[in-house]
């Protein structure tokens, strides 16, 4: 299979089987370069694909996201394994800065100078009538910090009933059916899916260049059922991001450097299955932002209502960011510091029995349209459709994300201008080392 790639006379399964060929051949390596392939960019652009857990959950936060839900279309377990292992390499690949599928030998590399930037090659195929191995858009980008991490939804042990794949039996029961919670307003289209894949990187081009190339190889395997795109602001050094509404979030998290805390919080330990050992519960929720509404409060109200001064992010009655939350301070009438819906005080800790989790959340942008507001005074017309993509990692969404926001989602004061449009839970694996795949332990049981 050296040099084969789908056209539009091979099926997408011949191409996996042959990719599958490709793996084994290769020890699931980065496969074989051909003579037109450019060498690895520099190694600090790099993150490792390849240990002990999947890159993206406690990899330090990259600038921008592309997060894709899948379902599947085959009714054949097979095709799901061969896809996972066409994915891994490409993933692999992709985060060092390589096509997710290897060039041609066809492929002729023509350096290409620019004034002032450093050489780079473009590749152009000999036979212009084939398909191309890569879409291009990414050749001559390092790989700018790449992760590529995996998911397994609900959907792909249970769907409506039918255990489509034999695999319900290998379902932790950490997965679970999400709730509905109070004020939830989801839309199908940006709720659920069979896998979900997560692209991060500091270039909004190359995040989406990873997902593109896998929905290619995924083609007749799967499809698309709904995608989400998320930046960060450029800032100095480790300072807090600023979501939309204009206050710092991700203040309180597990720090990620601490194995302690991490594994307490964030990875999953034996009470899971053995391919979930190492990994971690992914819950993503769409949450949009009434903004206009936001913008005509009072400073002091939109503080009273996070619980935090707008500028400094210090709690209120604190000076410094990080300062501790002091939740029994009250004011010279007695009444909390913090108020008693204030969304950091329904967040923390303190008030949900120590139960934390990893968050990763990006902003969206995705234009205008038309919308009604929730609360007086309840006006209708063209509003941004902007707001925050919510990401967390916890290592059991049951005791985590579920149990805290089942409280916030009735109390929290910041429910007046944001809406839940979206959501989905998947179960993240351990991480692969050379010689497997995402998810082997689970389809090989």
């Amino acid at each position: 299979m050296k040099g084969r790639r789908p056209n539009m006379r091979t099926s997408r399964r011949e191409f996996l089987t042959g990719t599958a060929t490709l793996a084994a051949a290769a020890g699931l390596t980065a496969a074989t370069e051909t003579r037109a392939q450019a060498a690895p960019p520099a190694a600090a652009q790099v993150e490792p694909f390849w240990g002990e857990h999947q890159g993206g959950i406690v990899t330090p936060v990259q600038k921008r996201s592309y997060f894709v839900a899948f379902d599947l279309t085959t009714n054949k377990r097979s095709d799901i394994a061969d896809l996972l292992r066409a994915w891994t390499i490409a993933a692999a690949r992709l985060a060092e800065g390589k096509t997710a599928q290897p060039l041609e030998e066809g492929l002729q590399p023509i350096m290409v100078s620019k004034p002032h930037t450093k050489a780079y090659d473009q590749y152009l195929p000999s036979n212009l009538t084939g398909v191309a191995a890569d879409s291009g858009e990414a050749l001559g980008l390092s790989p700018n910090r790449l992760t590529v991490t995996f998911g397994f939804g609900p959907s792909l042990f249970l769907k409506d009933g039918v255990d489509r794949y034999g695999l319900a039996a290998q379902r932790p029961s950490a997965l679970v059916d999400m709730p509905r919670f109070v004020g939830d307003q989801l839309v199908e289209g940006h709720t659920g899916g069979d896998i979900s894949v997560q692209a991060c990187a500091d270039d909004e081009q190359v995040a989406f260049h990873a997902v593109r190339q896998l929905a290619r190889i995924a083609a007749d395997i799967a499809t698309i059922r709904w995608a989400q795109s998320g930046f960060l602001p450029d800032r100095p050094g480790d300072e807090t991001p600023r979501n939309l509404m204009g206050f710092k979030d991700g203040t309180v998290n597990p720090p990620t450097t601490d194995p302690t805390a991490t594994a307490k919080f964030v990875w999953v330990g034996e009470e899971g299955p053995q391919w979930m050992r190492g990994g971690s519960y992914l819950i993503v929720r769409r949450i949009r932002m009434a903004l206009e509404h936001w913008d005509r409060m009072k400073t002091e109200f939109q503080e009273q209502t996070i619980g935090r001064h707008k500028y400094s992010g210090a709690p209120i009655g604190q000076s410094h960011e990080f300062d501790a939350l002091d939740l029994d301070a009250n004011d010279k009438d007695g009444n909390p510091v913090i108020p008693e819906n204030a969304h950091v005080r329904l967040a923390a800790a303190a008030t949900n029995d120590g139960a934390q989790f990893l968050r990763r959340p990006y902003s969206y942008n995705d234009g205008v349209n038309f919308t009604a507001e929730r609360w007086p005074p309840w006006r209708q017309g063209l509003e941004y459709d902007a707001g925050l993509f919510f990401v967390a990692y916890q290592r059991d969404p049951r005791s985590g994300f579920i149990k805290v926001y089942e409280r916030m989602a009735k109390f929290d004061m910041m429910n007046q201008f944001v809406t839940h449009v979206g959501s989905g839970l998947f179960a993240c694996p351990r991480g692969v080392e050379p010689g497997g795949f995402i998810g082997q332990e689970l389809f090989d049981a």
